[in-house]
């Protein structure tokens, strides 16, 4: 059996050997997400000679995507397991928050966002517009950076000092924009201390939030929450008014997803 050449794409060049991989490992894991398939099952399926279909597996295997057993077969791995968990987590953090970003966006009538942890990045989950005539450049499935952003911040709240100073180095390396070490690393000293953070024109020019984060029955931070605006409807006093209003609305979802407050 020989391997098939490299299939034009639609654009009508050709899948780098990269990307053919990537497809390959993927017909894997979907021959075996109904039943266990042996090597010589799965060669034959996805047309590959063994040799090929062996190493594709093999690497699967390490990564934990999936699982081998002797004398029966490849199996989904541990890996997919959790993969799914989170997956499921995410889903059900977007549909528990909904109603919250919809009355916070109305009741300030500024845009509102929901994000999470992806990495050393915020993963902006869902987004509800507000009713200003201002354009906020933020979508759905955008990755920022943790240090220039309220969300990240919020997410960041929990995290250890020198996670901080980490990701505010990097991000600064990367091309957020410039801020002083010092400055940054007192004021996450401060959000911390009152449970919400700030996003003074950080992250994107004449923009402001206030960000708090939300939690899981574990007292885990899972996500967080922000309004945004322009910095003309955001001033100084409103910022701290805002606060207990999205921390409230941030806790508000929390006790949905188990969290309880600590009465000590």
């Amino acid at each position: 059996m020989i391997d098939k050449p490299d299939a034009p794409n639609l654009a009508g060049g050709s899948v780098g050997a990269g990307s053919q991989t990537l497809m390959r490992g993927l017909d894997l894991i979907e021959a075996v997400s109904h039943e266990v398939l042996t090597l010589s099952e799965l060669a034959t399926r996805l047309d590959l000679t063994k040799s090929t279909t062996h190493r594709l597996l093999s690497a699967l295997v390490d990564r934990g995507y999936l699982a081998f057993t002797p004398r029966a077969g490849y199996r989904l791995g541990p890996k997919l397991l959790l993969l799914g968990t989170l997956a499921q987590a995410q889903a059900d953090l977007v549909q528990v928050a909904r109603p919250h970003l919809e009355e916070l966006a109305a009741s300030t009538e500024d845009t509102v966002h929901l994000g999470v942890f992806d990495g050393d990045f915020a993963l902006y989950l869902d987004k509800v517009p507000g009713r200003r005539r201002i354009t906020i450049s933020s979508r759905v499935g955008d990755r920022q950076p943790l240090s220039s952003t309220g969300l990240g911040k919020a997410l960041m709240i929990d995290s250890p000092p020198a996670y901080w100073d980490e990701r505010f180095a990097a991000d600064q390396a990367a091309g957020s924009m410039k801020a002083d070490a010092a400055v940054w690393r007192e004021r996450m000293e401060g959000y911390a201390a009152c449970g919400r953070a700030f996003d003074l024109e950080e992250n994107e020019d004449q923009i402001r939030c206030v960000a708090a984060p939300i939690r899981d029955a574990a007292r885990k931070i899972v996500g967080a929450i922000s309004v945004s605006t322009a910095a003309q409807y955001m001033s100084d006093d409103r910022m701290t008014a805002l606060s207990d209003e999205v921390r409230a609305t941030a806790d508000a979802i929390s006790h949905e997803l188990g969290f309880e407050p600590s009465t000590d």
